[in-house]
């Protein structure tokens, strides 16, 4: 086993506690990551994809649902040919910038196999549904009026260049994971980097046609708060799975994503009761994934006050960038993936490097300051917002000009369920 290997099975005792040598399997650990995975893949399948599906026009339900499922059918092959090898194996003298290529296919995968003490089948299995929701996210942002081509191509692409590196630069033993970047679950590797990828989509594709004068109102709500109190529920997996742990760590993690969540949904519904008069169904969901979203990266490092205080500033934040985003700069950015999982995930990879002392509630900071750590948790963002911002956009030209990205005007208004699938959501009885 060479150093680097070495190092990359034990640098989760920050981020994955479990990733360590062991003898033997531990049962409990693998029971509760398996049971995570399914609640991952549930978040995506079917809980993002109704969750979107309700929010887009009647016209384009299917699509949007055909999205969500060809992504998780896609990532998942692209993820067994070399992803997740490129992630999370020794990259020899490339280890800081990129893994290696001995996993490709998993050629020595066994059911005896470990990752730290859970079978290496369970861990790849369980990142493998981190790798899918990330461009399901990104379906936010282009809803309506994306090619299918184009959106395969480019889910596809951006999962190889943009998600790979940067995963593997912070939970693969990287350079930023050198440099001590704390994201529990995701607020930088998917939040901050498919809400980039979401805003630069829907700048590149342009605006809705009649957007923003036309009313574009969900279509069906039922169907989108039943998708939100998936992606709830879930997100218990989410978070308090990426401990591989079935201990306290576990426990608090989903703790504070609850008390976030619940304090995300209760601020976003304040504000528009104060603003428009009356709290809306579609508000307090929205601010619940706000929440959520926000205190993806601080999971497994703060304590229920901070995760409060984390979830108050979720909720406000990411309401006044969605009206800024939508009613000021009118960028159609449809399903407000920016606004929500963008801005929340670099508020809360930030405060992660405030609310995790303990001082503060946290489980505390090794060897560095609070303001140490919080310049490490910008940097990160930082990098993430640029990495994903040039390769989305330059991926999203190469298509334009090969393939086309965008559907006609005409397709557009007849709907892309029938345009792009021959099929219809809803017939008329």
């Amino acid at each position: 086993m060479t150093k680097n290997t070495l190092k990359i099975l034990t640098l989760g005792l920050s981020l994955f506690p479990s990733l360590v040598l062991a003898d033997e399997l531990n049962a409990a650990n693998t029971a509760w990551v398996l049971t995570s995975t399914a609640l991952v893949l549930f978040m995506t399948l079917p809980g993002l994809s109704l969750f979107y599906a309700g929010l887009v026009r009647s016209k384009n339900v299917l699509s949007v649902l055909m999205q969500c499922f060809a992504i998780t059918c896609l990532v998942s092959i692209l993820w067994l040919a070399g992803v997740y090898s490129f992630i999370f194996t020794d990259g020899g003298s490339l280890q800081k910038v990129i893994g290696g290529a001995s996993k490709i296919f998993m050629p020595d995968l066994g059911i005896n196999s470990l990752t730290g003490d859970i079978p290496e089948a369970v861990f790849f299995m369980f990142q493998m549904t981190f790798a899918i929701i990330t461009p399901a996210l990104i379906v936010g942002g282009f809803a309506e009026r994306m090619k299918f081509s184009a959106m395969l191509w480019f889910s596809g692409l951006w999962l190889i260049f943009v998600y790979m590196p940067i995963c593997h630069w912070i939970w693969g033993g990287g350079w930023l994971a050198d440099m001590g970047v704390k994201d529990f679950a995701g607020g930088i590797v998917i939040h901050v980097n498919a809400g980039v990828a979401a805003l630069v989509t829907a700048l590149v594709l342009g605006n809705r046609k009649g957007f923003p004068t036309v009313s574009m109102s969900p279509h069906n709500m039922p169907m989108v708060v039943t998708g939100a109190g998936m992606l709830w529920v879930g997100w218990f997996g989410f978070n308090g799975g990426s401990s591989l742990t079935a201990d306290g760590a576990a426990g608090m993690a989903i703790l504070v994503t609850h008390i976030a969540a619940a304090a995300g949904a209760l601020t976003w519904m304040t504000i528009e009761w104060l603003r428009f008069g009356k709290p809306s169904v579609l508000g307090i969901v929205t601010g619940m994934v706000a929440g959520l979203g926000t205190i993806t990266p601080a999971s497994g490092f703060v304590g229920p006050a901070g995760a409060l205080f984390i979830g108050l500033v979720a909720g406000t934040a990411c309401f006044y960038a969605t009206q800024y985003i939508k009613r000021v700069l009118k960028i159609d950015d449809s399903l407000d993936v920016f606004p929500v999982h963008g801005v929340g995930g670099i508020i809360g990879s930030i405060l992660t490097g405030v609310f995790a002392a303990k001082s503060l509630g946290g489980i505390g900071l090794e060897d560095i300051t609070m303001l140490e750590q919080v310049g490490v948790q910008i940097l990160a963002v930082v990098v993430t917002i640029i990495w994903s911002g040039l390769f989305s956009y330059g991926i999203l030209k190469v298509l334009e000009k090969v393939i086309g990205i965008r559907v006609t005007a005409d397709e557009e208004v007849e709907g892309l369920d029938l345009v792009l699938h021959e099929e219809t959501g809803y017939h008329n009885l």
